[in-house]
């Protein structure tokens, strides 16, 4: 057994001083089967830890549902046999840019505003989820023969909250649980979140992309002793639907992090790798300096313009960081795992079946609750991910009145008698054009990923407000929801009943909302690592292949390609469908060998 202790002015393993060089590789982002490979590169890259938050809404969906929580464990074998150290972060929030900040919908739904605080029926659902959780890491920490050497204590409290209560309740829950190694808290390196985010006892640690000097100065006036960290080196950034990519210097950032280590501290990259939010597990920020201003989803790639790219492949940085971090690696660096191969010949995929989006909620939608006055929210359904299809009637005769949504959250498809009349969003929630009674209104509203950070954390989804005709509320409203687990259980899928494409898809004005379903065949030979899938033409929805969920596409951009795992591919026959929620295109997919690395000059930069 080895302890790892946190001294006056460095980390010590086995009572010798040792730096960490970490970098985060989420589990949860990465397919299983690609684990060690993406570890090897971490290794290659001159790192000898690796960093992972833990998602509680992945693995509780459901209060009591507990799904997978051994994929935890199996990751941390996986780093020890790498010869990887590990730092876990389980939140129980870990921001992430993960569907709301890693809370269940139950829990923000139940507690709202309570949560991240003192609040003892919170505190409950936290101690039921780490009793379950940290076994997975207790029997896995460095002191019991394991990899991990540290533990997170929350999750950047100081930019949410004060609550110190609750911090210290959180760090001696840990404790309790059977965590021995050192304990740590993150912040960005300002007073007001270092005052409200750190724990008497617990190491602080800072979070930035650039500036260390300063950066650690400011730790440093909070904690004069104690190693320096900076836990979350920002050595990329994540991008939203609709705005333009963003790519950091390489250059750069290889300055910022040598200057990191030239102040003696140890350092995690966020993200190492990055991966992709699979499932439209994907979150999404508020816009403005306050975080309450227009919804920004995040998209389904996690390339983070990370030094190893989504793909698995090195870029430009993945070089420069590697003669950065050499010189403080215990001997020769090993060699660098073969380079994932791409699909070796493009493919098309024929999408020859369909299904309109009524008949899919149908054969998988959540069982219909009883007509209500006023719209429940997605919370209130128990829909986490997918969309909601509301109907309510406007009564009648009466003259067209202009039709409103409010406290819509986030993009609804509205019908009137079956009829397409327009897309509504939160910022556009009048229909253009009015509507006459007596009329039937359908809203088919999709999630576009949940707050993960900032002051509206945990807001709800849906018809938040209310369906208005002129000044009156709309009321007796039926809402049934259509989850994305639904679409997990392939025999439900195949109950669908499918008819033929309808003719003009594809054309001018695309092919209608629904349930698309084709094949594709994977030659022989050598197995591919992954491809890459376009959707030429399409609108908005969401891919699986194989029946594994890609994620969400969107023509917004700027993603216009689907990372597809190799592990998921078949050789023969595969299937692939497409649920599109606003206008079809092909209706074909196309497979290739995926993106290239990315390069360019830097844009939207973030530091």
């Amino acid at each position: 057994m080895t302890d790892f202790t946190v001294g006056d002015d460095c980390f010590r393993l086995g009572g010798k001083p040792v730096r960490l060089l970490s970098g985060a590789l989420h589990y949860f982002r990465v397919h299983e089967e690609q684990w060690e490979h993406r570890l090897s590169m971490l290794a290659a890259m001159g790192l000898n830890c690796v960093e992972t938050y833990v998602p509680w809404n992945l693995h509780e969906p459901r209060a009591g549902g507990f799904r997978d929580v051994a994929a935890l464990g199996r990751f941390l074998d996986a780093a020890g046999r790498a010869g990887l150290l590990a730092i876990v972060r389980p939140g129980p929030y870990i921001c992430a840019e993960w569907e709301n900040g890693g809370l269940p919908v139950w829990v923000t739904g139940r507690f709202g505003r309570r949560v991240r605080t003192r609040d003892a029926e919170y505190l409950a659902a936290v101690e039921r989820w780490f009793r379950e959780l940290m076994p997975q890491v207790v029997r896995r920490q460095v002191d019991r023969g394991g990899p991990v050497v540290m533990v997170q204590a929350e999750n950047e409290y100081g930019s949410y909250g004060s609550d110190a209560v609750y911090l210290e309740w959180l760090a001696g829950l840990l404790r309790r649980c059977g965590v021995s190694v050192p304990l740590f808290t993150s912040d960005g390196p300002e007073d007001h979140m270092l005052t409200g985010g750190s724990v008497p006892g617990l190491l602080a640690t800072a979070n930035f992309g650039s500036g260390a000097r300063e950066g650690f100065g400011v730790l440093r006036r909070h904690r004069p002793g104690g190693p320096l960290m900076c836990m979350e080196f920002w050595c990329g950034w994540f991008e939203h639907w609709g705005a333009e990519p963003v790519v950091r210097d390489a250059a750069g950032a290889a300055d910022a992090l040598r200057e990191i280590l030239g102040c003696g501290a140890s350092v995690n990259l966020y993200m190492a790798h990055g991966g992709t939010n699979f499932g439209g597990w994907a979150g999404a920020n508020r816009s403005g300096p306050l975080q309450d201003g227009e919804l920004r989803p995040t998209v389904t790639s996690y390339d983070y313009d990370a030094p190893i790219d989504e793909y698995g492949r090195p870029t430009e940085k993945f070089g420069l960081f590697r003669k950065v971090l050499e010189p403080y690696a215990e001997g020769p660096l090993p060699g660098l795992p073969p380079e994932p191969a791409g699909l070796a010949e493009p493919v098309r995929a024929e999408l020859g079946a369909w299904a309109p989006l009524g008949d899919v909620l149908e054969a998988l939608g959540d069982p219909e609750p009883p007509e209500s006055g006023v719209a429940p929210t997605f919370e209130e359904l128990g829909v986490d991910r997918g969309l909601v299809r509301y109907r309510v009637a406007v009564p009648g005769p009466r003259v067209p009145y202009p039709l409103e949504v409010r406290g819509l959250r986030d993009r609804a498809v509205v019908y009137v008698d079956g009829v397409r009349a327009g897309v509504l969003t939160e910022e556009d929630a009048v229909l253009a054009e009015p509507v006459a009674g007596p009329a039937e209104v359908e809203l088919w509203v999709e999630s576009l990923g949940r707050v993960n950070y900032g002051p509206r954390l945990g807001e709800p989804k849906g018809v938040t407000g209310g369906v208005l005709h002129e000044r009156q509320y709309l009321h007796g409203v039926r809402a049934r929801g259509l989850r994305l687990d639904a679409f997990e259980d392939a025999q439900a899928v195949a109950a669908v009943p499918f008819g033929p494409v309808p003719a003009g898809a594809g054309g001018a004005g695309g092919g209608p909302a629904g349930l698309y379903r084709g094949v594709f065949t994977v030659g022989g030979g050598a197995r591919a690592d992954h491809a890459g899938l376009e959707l030429p033409g399409w609108t908005r929805g969401f891919v699986w292949v194989n029946g594994f969920c890609l994620g969400r596409y969107w023509s917004a951009g700027p993603q216009e390609t689907l990372y597809v795992p190799g592990p998921v591919l078949r050789e023969g026959v595969n299937e692939v469908w497409v649920l599109e929620l606003e206008g079809a295109g092909g209706p074909y997919v196309e497979l290739g060998p995926g993106a290239p690395v990315r390069t360019g000059a830097p844009g939207g930069v973030q530091s």
